[in-house]
């Protein structure tokens, strides 16, 4: 039995539990773009996809957070957190050029199982823009550079409800036997993690690493934790330095089923939340949306209710849909 709660606090509740303390899917090689016409590009562009592919499957994921050294007189680093939970990693989208990842945690409390939609990720080869963090409450989209763009991704995150978190723009490497993707420095917003907390500090300026390892792949990412300048200065200023290293290791000691059946009963649904985020960013060249610590966007906590819904029978997902365009066009706006 799946029990799938629709309540902010429930939701809030277990991912700062996690941060406290049906088969996979197998990934299938979409046709190579005609464009693609290059031997050696075509392997490399194969390769690539290869490796954004390989990080779909079923995990036991260890996230670990440590902030190393203060750059703010005062401030003093605040313990080290470990923790962990169960998660599977699902291919929504593979059109070639455009690869998206769901990410979907699944656990147990009380004997039942709990389902718990969690980030998204989505890559695009040589993107002509990238959807970045602007500051508090705003998202714009940015051209890529024809120099910075040839031969690279793009990788935009998503929150739980689909609304956008950042994204920056990298390239696969493959030196001394390792294979991993490393961002240029991208601005983000405060994770819940520490948002809760309401610290000096009030975005990220961050590098991403994703790497394949032979257990699974890692996601290592080097925060500088930043804040608004003071008085005159227009310039963020730094507080201290994090590290961040999330291990997804290969696990099948627990049953995926309940997160897949989840997705299935929810994808349409879901499809239809990314289309609409896709139109108001397209519309206005980015987006505005508030952000509360406890949910994210302030429209998390409606939009998984509706997902919610769906699972326990009491919408289609055709009517949890056209509220959710509803939620979004009246919370979103210009950036």
């Amino acid at each position: 039995m799946i029990r799938k709660t629709s309540e902010a606090s429930m939701h809030a509740i277990l991912i700062a539990a996690l941060l406290a303390g049906v088969a996979p899917v197998t990934a299938m090689a979409a046709p190579m773009p005609a464009a693609m016409v290059a031997p050696d590009a075509a392997a490399a562009f194969a390769r690539d996809r290869q490796a954004i592919l390989a990080q779909a499957g079923q995990y036991k994921v260890r996230f670990d957070f440590n902030e190393r050294v203060s750059f703010r007189a005062g401030y003093e680093p605040i313990e080290s957190h470990v923790s962990g939970g169960n998660e599977i990693v699902r291919v929504v989208e593979d059109s070639g050029e455009r690869i998206s990842l769901q990410h979907i945690l699944v656990m147990e409390h009380d004997g039942q199982s709990i389902v718990i939609k969690h980030w998204r990720q989505d890559w695009v080869w040589q993107p002509a823009t990238v959807l970045t963090y602007a500051g508090p409450n705003r998202w714009v989209l940015t051209g890529v550079p024809d120099a910075e763009r040839a031969g690279a991704w793009s990788q935009t995150v998503w929150q739980t409800d689909d609304s956008p978190r950042y994204g920056g723009v990298g390239r696969w490497s493959y030196d001394n036997g390792l294979t991993e993707w490393t961002s240029a420095p991208t601005w983000r917003p405060l994770a819940r993690r520490d948002a809760v907390r309401d610290p000096v500090y009030d975005r990220y300026l961050g590098t991403n690493r994703h790497a394949l390892t032979p257990f699974g792949w890692v996601h290592i990412q080097d925060n500088m934790k930043m804040a608004a300048g003071e008085g005159d200065a227009a310039d963020a200023v730094a507080v201290v330095q994090e590290d961040v290293v999330n291990t997804y290791r290969t696990d099948t000691s627990y049953d995926p089923g309940p997160g897949d059946a989840y997705w299935a009963a929810t994808k349409d649904y879901w499809a239809t939340v990314r289309a609409v985020w896709d139109e108001v960013i397209t519309t206005h060249g980015g987006i505005g949306l508030e952000e509360e610590p406890q949910t994210g966007s302030i429209t998390g906590t409606a939009l998984m209710g509706l997902a919610s819904q769906i699972v326990d029978g009491l919408k289609t997902p055709e009517a949890a849909a056209a509220e959710a365009r509803q939620i979004i066009i009246e919370d979103a706006t210009a950036p």
